[in-house]
């Protein structure tokens, strides 16, 4: 399995527009942001994780040609605007499958309401074929997928676990019966926004707690603001086992 971090910003990105604080004016590549996603390869499936407002640059700077589907882990922008940029892959594969809550489905169907249209619909318009996650596991392609179910501040959202991948973000509290669905991943991916607490979001302490109670081989830090610091200041500072991740960065598992 391969993943490869589309963005590990926060919902402004860095750096954020019209900004002097000292991060968004880094010069280190690692620095620069774009909006929380993450690419999930695996034999020759390829799956997106949130399409958020940059999502059409993600995929030109990915290279990516093909995706097999789009799962969401909750509604906010940052995590859905780019739903429209999915055309190009439309024009060439076809409907689009998607994966999400059916809060977040209607939503979309809300928000995107000319994608889901069936009667008169702009021609232009991509079609996407829809799939309802519950709370339990489900399979896509070859694989399990497992939810898990967290509070962002009062929202419901969910993480997903592909295997040994762990893939959290926009969480703030978990049930103990939530995270032990994390136990033996290899690979855990969770937000650390900054370094004081923040009401929906793990700050930079509660990330590390949480990675230590479930105890992974590695973990990744994303879904970072400008107020966590500098990239290479604050990752020496990690345990020896966590890592922030960055823009482009890839893992194979």
């Amino acid at each position: 399995m391969k993943i490869t971090f589309l963005g590990t910003g926060t919902s402004q990105g860095i750096p954020i527009i019209g900004s002097d604080h000292p991060v968004c004016l880094s010069k280190n590549p690692k620095d620069k942001r774009l909006r929380v996603s993450v690419l999930v390869e695996w034999d020759n499936y390829t799956f997106v994780i949130d399409c958020g407002p940059d999502f059409r640059y993600q995929m030109l700077r990915a290279g990516c040609k093909r995706i097999d589907g789009i799962i969401f882990t909750h509604e906010h922008s940052d995590h859905v605007l780019g739903l429209d940029d999915i055309r190009p892959f439309y024009f060439r594969q076809g409907d689009i499958s998607i994966y999400a809550h059916k809060r977040v489905l209607k939503t979309l169907k809300r928000r995107f309401d000319y994608i889901f249209q069936i009667e008169n619909k702009y021609p232009g318009a991509p079609t996407v074929v829809v799939n309802r996650v519950k709370n339990k596991p489900f399979k896509i392609k070859n694989m399990q997928v497992v939810p898990i179910s967290g509070l962002h501040d009062k929202l419901q959202v969910f993480g997903y676990r592909f295997n040994d991948f762990a893939y959290l973000t926009d969480m703030k509290t978990l049930k103990n019966k939530e995270i032990s669905k994390l136990y033996g991943v290899k690979v855990l991916v969770v937000n650390a926004l900054r370094i004081q607490p923040h009401r929906s979001h793990f700050n930079l302490d509660e990330a590390l707690q949480f990675i230590k109670q479930v105890n992974p081989k590695k973990a990744y830090l994303t879904h970072i603001s400008h107020l966590l610091g500098f990239h290479e200041e604050v990752e020496k500072k990690l345990p020896k086992n966590v890592y922030l991740a960055y823009d482009e960065l890839e893992i194979t598992i």
